[in-house]
């Protein structure tokens, strides 16, 4: 079957912008987008520039755009690819500069897992029998939720709503990185503690706008997404509440608490705390929520059921106690 290949290039030496190219190519049953890629590269253009290596969906390096989406081209069958979308369109990852063709710089994906230091702060006296013998790790005290699992593609940068808007943003692989520290019985208490404090800054935990991106499109199934939500759920339970994506989760359960449901008028309220300028800049939307029916009436009775629901938030606190 011959197929047409639409492939964005791009040479710095040669071009002002990244354009499309078409390749015409006969392939096989099972063949892969990297086997096509690799065959037009010997057959018809040796200057098309691409990354791979295990052709294993092991090392992460053929990732790309595959059809608008962010894939190891090497796990990707063009049969599937041309079922599903009637096209095969290759371009490089979105979010990371392109060096040439489908090569992207990872220099800012790399510095940003470096940020989160990914290492063990410090060695524990109780993890080694002796001292200069190996830390343990021991069945059943760890739980790293398959975070250990990330090849560093960079698919999930790739497809970060955040990360498109401000590049500053930690980013899905860094984060999830730093989970699974967070969760190894190894790092002391400290630097936990520590670790969380620089993780609730700005571009830290609470810039992730759960898209869910990250989670659809990583090869290994990492989930960063819901490890972002755990170092979320972590800081909190440290009394780190500043922050207002904190003020946020904490305020909604105070008003579900005491009023049975969400209270959009106070909402804001919460988030914004005791800034004047702030509360300032909220009445406006005050005023279209008043004129819209979103602020309900203070002096109405509670809601039917309203003991059902605070008992529901009292069983949480005990378990959580007792956890």
């Amino acid at each position: 079957m011959r197929l047409t290949f639409t492939i964005q290039r791009y040479n710095p030496e040669t071009d002002a912008h990244q354009h499309e190219e078409q390749f015409r190519l006969d392939v096989g049953r099972g063949m892969t987008v990297l086997e096509s890629l690799i065959r037009i590269k010997n057959e018809q253009d040796g200057t098309l520039s691409l990354r791979y290596s295990c052709r294993s969906a092991i090392c992460g390096s053929c990732a790309m755009e595959i059809n608008g989406a962010e894939k190891l081209a090497c796990r990707t069958t063009v049969r599937r690819e041309l079922e599903r979308h009637g096209q095969i369109a290759v371009a490089p990852l979105k979010n990371l500069p392109v060096i040439k063709d489908l090569v992207v710089d990872m220099s800012s994906f790399w510095g940003k897992v470096l940020d989160v230091t990914p290492w063990l702060s410090s060695t524990s006296p109780a993890s080694a029998a002796h001292p200069g013998d190996p830390m343990r790790l021991l069945p059943g005290s760890y739980q790293f939720h398959n975070v250990d699992a990330c090849i560093m593609c960079g698919a999930c940068v790739a497809a970060c709503t955040s990360h498109e808007v401000s590049k500053g943003f930690l980013g899905p692989a860094a984060l999830a990185k730093a989970e699974r520290f967070m969760a190894d019985p190894r790092e002391p208490e400290t630097a936990k503690r520590r670790r969380l404090v620089e993780l609730d800054q700005e571009n830290g935990i609470w810039d992730c706008v759960r898209c869910n991106f990250c989670v659809q499109v990583c090869p290994k199934d990492v989930k960063p997404m819901e490890a972002i939500i755990r170092l979320r759920r972590r800081a909190i339970e440290s009394g780190l509440v500043s922050s207002g994506g904190a003020r946020h989760i904490t305020g909604f359960s105070e008003i579900v608490q005491q009023e049975g449901r969400l209270n959009e008028a106070r909402m804001p309220l919460k988030i914004v705390g005791f800034s004047l300028k702030r509360l300032l800049r909220l009445l406006p939307l005050g005023l279209k929520m008043l004129l819209k029916g979103k602020v309900p009436n203070p002096l109405a009775p509670p809601i039917p059921g309203i003991a059902q629901v605070r008992s529901i938030f009292g069983v949480a606190r005990r378990r959580a106690a007792g956890s």
